[in-house]
């Protein structure tokens, strides 16, 4: 099972907080089904000095589960359940991180008078914005929010080439498009980049990029006012914003 594995699968084990033993073992388990540590530290070149204390973890961190018997047998959980409950395991951290650190950090903070210093940007010609909007999209890692009226798919179409490129199985592409006089007005090629949604209205336009820069498109019919921002207030407005727009808008259906 680990040579069928890919690399990018095994990095982001990794970065859910599995070691190289942990990650090790578990796909050991998902190929074997059931086995004992002895038999998972001889197939998976774990020494047998450490193998208890890997499957032990990968049990406290929902991965695995043994059987009470002589040997004890472990087998593993399906990968949609582990991540659920890893999911949910560092939630309850980031709550408990974002206690300790708003109450004893952000009053440090404010007491020395630091006042925030995000960039916003105002952009006077349309190609210093498509520059702008270029870069955003290539540093893109996990999720790219468009939201693009009638006035704004011009700005769109010019991005496409770099838009085709995206690995939507790593990257998350949301379009949601309005202002057309029907859904069959939707370029085809736009359409197939990733899951687009129409709506009958909406106030301007946007891209948000992994919930940490956005840039907003304001004017009809011409794009008017074009700014982009890293402050984390407004990327945070914004993408609420988005979310609440895209719940209600309707699925284009492509072919």
């Amino acid at each position: 099972m680990s040579e069928t594995v890919s690399e990018e699968a095994k990095m982001a084990l990794s970065e859910m907080g599995l070691t190289d033993y942990e990650i090790r073992a578990y796909l050991h388990l998902l190929k074997t089904g059931l086995s004992t540590a002895s038999r998972i530290s001889e197939d998976t070149n774990i020494p047998y000095s450490k193998i208890y204390e890997v499957l032990n973890s990968l049990e406290r961190k929902g991965w695995i589960r043994s059987q009470e018997r002589r040997p004890r047998l472990y087998y593993p959980k399906s990968p949609r359940e582990a991540l659920e409950e890893t999911r949910m395991r560092i939630e309850n951290k980031m709550g408990v991180w974002q206690r300790i650190v708003l109450s004893e950090l952000q009053p440090a903070y404010e007491r020395r008078g630091i006042k925030e210093k995000p960039d916003v940007w105002i952009f006077r010609s349309l190609t210093d914005a498509i520059a702008k909007l270029k870069e955003m999209l290539g540093g893109a890692e996990r999720e790219i929010l468009v939201a693009a009226p009638k006035a704004m798919l011009p700005l769109i179409n010019i991005t496409l080439p770099i838009l085709r490129e995206i690995n939507t199985s790593r990257i998350r592409l949301l379009i949601m498009l309005s202002g057309l006089s029907s859904r069959e007005e939707v370029p085809a090629d736009l359409a197939s980049l990733g899951e687009v949604r129409f709506r009958d209205e909406m106030f301007g336009g946007g891209v948000i990029i992994d919930g940490r820069e956005v840039m907003l498109v304001l004017g009809d019919p011409k794009p008017s006012i074009m700014l982009w921002s890293n402050h984390l207030d407004l990327v945070r407005f914004a993408k609420e914003y988005f979310q609440y727009l895209w719940e209600g808008a309707l699925k284009v259906i492509v072919g």
